[in-house]
């Protein structure tokens, strides 16, 4: 064993989660502005291409069969079926980032995040707390994407989801986007100059 300690990989796998409202997706984007070693992992789906969406640039698009096999394959980190739909994270993706040495960051939902403990536990899990309910609601409705029963039902969801923010190893309060979005700089920063032993990158 070396007595002095190399800088060793910086790559890191950042795994977002947080109820609907908490601006996940509104915190990554102004974090990878501001990060370009970082890159934003594409998801897999099954689901039709909506307009304006490219594949391999807003997700991978795949039939079924195709989705089915890969999992058998074991090629996601997680997988879930969605309104009929399928979606997962390939371990391929972040794979050949880390061998270029960029880093990864991907929005999961809590049952994805569950799955990557056990799949990849070296993966920094962050839950985006919002600031109140009344933001989350404030938020859903701004959106004008759902319908009235649809906001219902996410309110409902981000009580249970807002009940899991202890199995995450850091959280990050999203009162102000320009903190929040250094409150996430200084967990990756905190990572990379942690010591040894959490067990590798081999995804």
């Amino acid at each position: 064993m070396t007595l002095y300690p190399n800088h060793g990989d910086q790559t890191l796998f950042l795994v977002i989660s947080g109820p609907s409202g908490a601006g996940k997706s509104t915190l990554i984007r102004h974090f990878l502005d501001q990060h370009p070693e970082f890159v934003r992992c594409i998801s897999v789906t099954t689901r039709s291409p909506r307009e304006g969406e490219r594949d391999g640039v807003d997700y991978f698009f795949t039939p079924p069969d195709a989705f089915q096999a890969r999992i058998h394959a074991g090629e996601f980190l997680e997988y879930a079926q969605v309104y009929g739909q399928h979606y997962g994270t390939p371990r391929a993706f972040i794979a050949e980032h880390f061998a270029a040495g960029r880093s990864v960051i991907k929005d999961v939902d809590i049952q994805g995040a569950i799955q990557i403990r056990r799949s990849f536990p070296p993966a920094v899990q962050v839950f985006i707390v919002p600031s109140s309910r009344h933001e989350i609601e404030r938020r859903l409705r701004a959106r004008a994407t759902d319908s009235p029963e649809a906001i219902k039902r996410r309110l409902g969801d981000a009580e249970l989801e807002l009940a899991q923010w202890s199995e995450y190893d850091y959280l990050v309060y999203n009162d102000e986007l320009a903190q929040a979005a250094a409150d996430l700089a200084a967990i990756v920063r905190a990572e990379q100059i942690k010591a040894p032993g959490r067990g590798g990158h081999h995804i």
